[in-house]
């Protein structure tokens, strides 16, 4: 059975495994995901999406 889950919950869970763990406080946490809807807004985003992309391709040809 093959489980799909999208970017932003996969990374989503990462943060709070981070921040409930101690490893990152909540203010980095919240600076970083501020900075990360920021940087959706700017001509970066087209390709951050298909770097991730790419890399999801090669992870599930593993």
């Amino acid at each position: 059975m093959a489980l799909s889950l999208s970017t932003a919950v996969l990374l989503g869970i990462i943060v709070l495994v981070l921040v409930k763990g101690g490893y990152v406080r909540v203010g980095p946490a919240l600076a970083c995901t501020l900075f990360g809807f920021t940087l959706a807004t700017t001509g970066l985003a087209p390709a951050i999406n298909s770097g991730l992309a790419s890399f999801a391709g090669f992870i599930s040809s593993l």
